[in-house]
């Protein structure tokens, strides 16, 4: 039997346009949401889903008209110290410290290789089921990490991965997780 599995990144949101580190009650803006409400997911729309507990996810799910459950390990990385902020208002010796090595994360927030574990443990057993049909509303480092673990990637390579809102990635397992297929935010998708 297959495992399959939609990973959705959800909808933009004002610190996705702003570059600024997200908060986890920022909401969709009326663009990001018009997308969102524009989206055809196909047959995966009647996947069992599951949705990241930031805001943008479950109003992301919300539209499409999803009954999700809530899934933790879904959660976007935490920025630590620079959640809700500009990168142009960060201290310039933290942010060429953390352009230099972007997957440590940001200070006191959590590194890759942390939601990279995070996220493998919530695929394991996924795999291990061997069956089922599954989409998840999540971020776009959360879908770098399902990537890294999944198909046994460094994280940092990653990282040259552009997840844009609204993009699709799915991932199908039989004897190991393979990538059925990567679009960029809005194409929708019929995995």
């Amino acid at each position: 039997m297959t495992v399959r599995l939609l990973l959705l990144c959800a909808g933009a949101t004002d610190a996705t346009r702003a570059a600024r580190f997200a908060q986890p009650d920022d909401a969709l803006d009326p663009v990001g949401l018009a997308k969102v409400e524009a989206l055809r997911l196909g047959p995966a729309a009647s996947w069992r889903c599951v949705v990241a507990p930031e805001r943008s996810a479950r109003e992301t799910a919300q539209a499409l008209g999803l009954v999700a459950t809530d899934e933790p390990a879904l959660a976007d990385q935490n920025a630590g110290a620079w959640r809700g902020r500009a990168l142009a208002t960060l201290p310039k010796d933290e942010v060429v410290a953390w352009i230099a090595a972007p997957e440590r994360g940001a200070p006191g927030g959590e590194s890759l290789d942390a939601v990279r574990a995070r996220v493998g443990a919530w695929l394991d057993p996924l795999a291990a089921a061997g069956e089922g049909r599954w989409l998840a509303v999540t971020h776009a480092a959360v879908i770098r990490a399902a990537l890294a673990h999944a198909l046994a990637l460094p994280m940092t390579a990653t990282l040259a991965i552009d997840v844009a809102p609204l993009a699709t990635v799915a991932l199908s397992f039989t004897d190991r997780w393979r990538l059925r297929e990567l679009r960029r935010g809005g194409a929708g998708s019929s995995p």
